[in-house]
């Protein structure tokens, strides 16, 4: 431990979350505990695991917040957690991206579509499924039942303007919401058939085959023929969608099961999603065990994961080993679900089988796991071991920024940051930079001026004028504070003085290079020569990379400021003049000469501009006074 032993009195023996930071002020670990006294005290005097080792030794504070109870202590290190994102506790990511059916239901007329990625609101998901295809055959068997629309927002609008439904409203596919006066549709009519459909999609089936199987029946009673015709083939796709979905329990039983594979190093762990009793989605996460976990601890930090980005909760969840602090989760669980919810390890019978599936899953998809992270892991950490080697770095470089200014003569000069970690770019830690304070083009000048508001940032100022890069106000200042292991700037022997410069001036001992286009030469301070890197090199594709990378990101911005200048209007410099009343104006009279050309009695007539505004608009666009024209 690299600090000393805080007075156990001074600890409370209550519940609640600990956090350990670094000399930075990072937070390096969250933690929980029913008693924080006897957990913060197992940090010191015995020996730890190497995992908890390295944390210890990185930490020079802990401090602690109370909880009322250990559900709350829970939620409470599930949020430090998330908002601090600590290197020693463990990050679950997906081993792929599964994808999801979801129903559009915040839009007015929702419709049915494949879904990958974050959760949206106003959506509902049901999965997520293996492959999209699986999706689409679904879709394309249940729209025959449930006519809900798949077309996207624009080809509606279209149809909507064209008053005119497509071909799938012809063929029974679609209930034609997009012409409703023609179509016969209603929103709220619509909206129960979503309904119905979402119910399905939930597992409730008996209904929807009750009540299809009565009208055939009905029909051909009446001698309907073709419309019993009809219901029979909706009666048989709505079979083929629920023979879609694998039955694995005689029972019509919902519950969630939980597969896990391990070594010392990484987990991989894969969730079956059934309802009544089949298969309606399953997903997949990998993990790389930066803390020491075993199995119970690991399955409960998973439980807590899932559940707090789920709002279903089933009433049994199986798992194939008893989670820590079980009676915790499932009061937590209980209380998500309204009901009492079970977390159980099946012995035997049909619930032990399908935890054998879903773990045989689990393996499978942790070899595959392996194998990858084999190749891309292993060539990424020999490309930072050459390249720490070749520039005479004490160790591999983990963290690089790189710095590269944008410009077209005076205007619109910019600066960006990029930053990789363990050799894979981290977008979320990217910043651009205006710059403000150089006068015409000088690229030394807005180095220096991006360089020192980064590292002003780095130790806690707000840099020149206050400065701070745009991006700042939505991500939090904490992201600056994090020290790179490697600056790297974009151009010669110039802008390496620079950055040795800003460095200096701050006291920051931090490795830096220079890294000029022609012959990729590095320049490196104190030696007069650059250094080249042999071509073909593992290191030199680091470098190409981030260069490159950072070079993109400055001119994407560039490329922004300059189309937003190039659009803008001189209506915009007028006070009082926004967005709907310039549209108002060049909606009237066409252009802007036209509007230049009108008189102020013609202005006045536009909605929204009065007397006194469109005197103030005449005499902007003239640049003279109102009784002074001509």
């Amino acid at each position: 431990m690299s600090f000393p032993r805080p007075d156990p009195s001074t600890i409370p023996d209550h519940p609640g979350a600990y956090l350990f930071r670094d000399a930075d002020g990072r937070v390096v670990y969250v933690g929980k505990a029913l008693s924080l006294r006897r957990r913060l005290a197992s940090y010191w005097g015995r020996p730890l695991h190497p995992r908890t080792e390295a944390m210890t030794s990185a930490a020079v504070s802990v401090e602690w917040i109370l909880a009322s109870t250990e559900v709350d202590a829970l939620m409470l290190e599930y949020n430090l957690i998330k908002a601090h994102r600590p290197r020693f506790n463990i990050r679950y990511r997906d081993d792929k991206s599964y994808p999801f059916l979801a129903l559009t239901v915040g839009e007015q007329w929702p419709r049915a579509r494949v879904l990958r990625g974050p959760k949206r609101r106003g959506v509902r998901y049901f999965g997520p499924y293996g492959h999209a295809y699986a999706i689409r055959e679904t879709l394309d068997a249940l729209t025959r039942v449930f006519p809900v629309r798949t077309c996207s927002n624009a080809f509606f609008d279209q149809r909507a303007r064209a008053g005119r439904p497509c071909l799938y409203y012809d063929i029974g596919r679609c209930a034609g919401p997009c012409v409703p006066g023609q179509t016969g549709a209603t929103e709220g009519g619509y909206r129960e058939l979503v309904e119905r459909l979402a119910d399905f999609l939930e597992g409730n089936h008996r209904p929807v085959l009750a009540r299809l199987e009565g009208e055939m029946r009905d029909a051909a009673d009446a001698l309907e023929f073709e419309r019993a015709a009809k219901l029979r083939d909706q009666l048989a796709a709505a079979r083929r969608a629920i023979e879609s979905q694998e039955m694995v329990l005689p029972r019509e039983e919902d519950l969630d099961v939980v597969g896990l594979a391990e070594d010392d190093l990484e987990a991989a762990l894969q969730v079956f999603v059934v309802r009544r009793g089949r298969v309606m989605g399953r997903r997949g996460w990998v993990v790389d065990k930066v803390e020491d976990l075993d199995a119970p601890s690991l399955l409960s930090s998973f439980l807590r994961e899932l559940y707090m980005e789920r709002a279903e909760v089933p009433p049994r969840i199986l798992v194939p080993a008893w989670p820590a602090d079980r009676e915790v989760l499932e009061e937590w669980l209980g209380g998500l679900r309204g009901t009492r919810v079970q977390v159980a390890v099946p012995a035997r019978g049909d619930g032990r089988k399908l935890l054998e599936v879903v773990s045989r899953n689990a393996a499978e998809a942790f070899q595959r796991h392996k194998l990858k992270r084999a190749s891309d892991f292993g060539a990424r950490s020999r490309a930072l071991a050459e390249l720490g080697e070749a520039l005479g770095l004490p160790t591999a470089p983990l963290r690089i920024e790189c710095y590269d200014i944008s410009n077209l003569g005076p205007t619109d000069k910019v600066g960006s940051m990029v930053v990789f970690e363990d050799g894979l770019p981290k977008r979320t830690d990217y910043r651009r930079f205006e710059i403000k304070g150089v006068a015409g083009q000088d690229d030394f000048a807005s180095m220096e001026e991006v360089l020192a508001r980064r590292f002003a940032r780095l130790q806690g100022d707000g840099g020149p004028e206050g400065a701070a890069a745009e991006g700042e106000r939505a991500a939090p200042r904490r992201r600056f504070a994090y020290p790179p292991s490697l600056v790297v700037v974009d151009g010669g022997r110039g802008q390496l003085g620079v950055a040795e410069r800003v460095l200096a001036d701050r006291d920051l001992a931090i490795p830096v290079i220079g890294l000029a286009k022609r012959l990729e030469e590095v320049y490196l301070p104190g030696q007069p020569e650059p250094l080249v890197v042999p071509r073909g090199s593992e290191a030199l594709f680091v470098l190409q990379h981030i260069r490159d990378e950072a070079h993109r990101f400055a001119i994407t911005y560039h490329r922004a400021k300059r189309e937003r200048r190039a659009l803008r209007s001189p209506l915009d410099e007028i006070p009082g003049v926004g967005e709907a009343r310039k549209k108002a104006l060049l909606r009237r009279f066409g252009s802007l000469a036209r509007v230049r050309a009108a008189s102020p009695e013609e202005l006045a007539g536009t909605p929204g501009i009065g007397s006194v505004l469109a005197r103030t608009i005449w005499e902007r666009l003239h640049g003279a006074p109102l009784g002074r024209a001509g």
